[in-house]
């Protein structure tokens, strides 16, 4: 069996790089059994320190997020399907502060995005997908004063995601605007 060449690069697609992101190209070793490809090392000193590991499985059309953290970094890797990653900085020591990021990754061109806390986040999947996603803070230990979200769709983020309706979990579809986000969180005690 011969692996096919990628035929897509997932690459940032508009917006700027936000400060500490990376788009971690992986190098994938084909031969005629398949593929072996190092999704996460050490030595690569990302912006992560991962606690857990998870292998998501999303349909065509969902859109999980945005959601943000103020205790754990993330890392996402599309390893099956077509998906967007949007980000927005909401840092406000950050220098790309109220900057937004989106990337397009195929599954045929694998790259990691890597990303500190601060970040709103949240990947659309045009066709059933299948990602790895690492966190620095077990799922377990998630609480209500660090599981935040915001509206996808807010125009105040100036994400273009090119999509309308995606299906969303029920309480995404409760997520209020950036602002009214932002009081919710400081007031909580968050402090990004």
């Amino acid at each position: 069996m011969q692996i096919p060449p990628v035929s897509h690069t997932s690459q940032l697609i508009a917006g700027i790089t936000l400060h500490g992101v990376d788009l971690k190209v992986m190098n994938e070793e084909r031969d005629q059994r398949g593929s072996f490809t190092e999704t996460f090392a050490t030595h690569w000193r990302a912006a992560i320190e991962p606690t857990q590991w998870s292998m998501v499985r999303s349909a065509a059309h969902v859109l999980r997020g945005l959601h943000i953290h103020q205790r754990h970094d993330e890392y996402f890797c599309l390893i099956d399907g077509h998906c967007l990653v949007g980000l927005y900085d909401v840092r406000p020591d950050s220098p790309t502060y109220q900057q937004h990021s989106l990337y397009e990754l195929f599954g045929t061109d694998l790259k990691a995005v890597i990303f500190p806390t601060g970040l709103l986040h949240g990947w659309y999947f045009y066709e059933p997908s299948m990602h790895l996603q690492a966190v620095s803070e077990s799922y377990k230990d998630y609480a209500h004063d660090d599981n935040f979200g915001c509206r996808w769709d807010d125009p105040e983020l100036g994400i273009p995601w090119g999509i309308i309706n995606p299906i969303l979990s029920e309480r995404a579809t409760s997520f209020p605007p950036l602002a009214d986000l932002l009081v919710t969180a400081t007031s909580a005690g968050a402090y990004f």
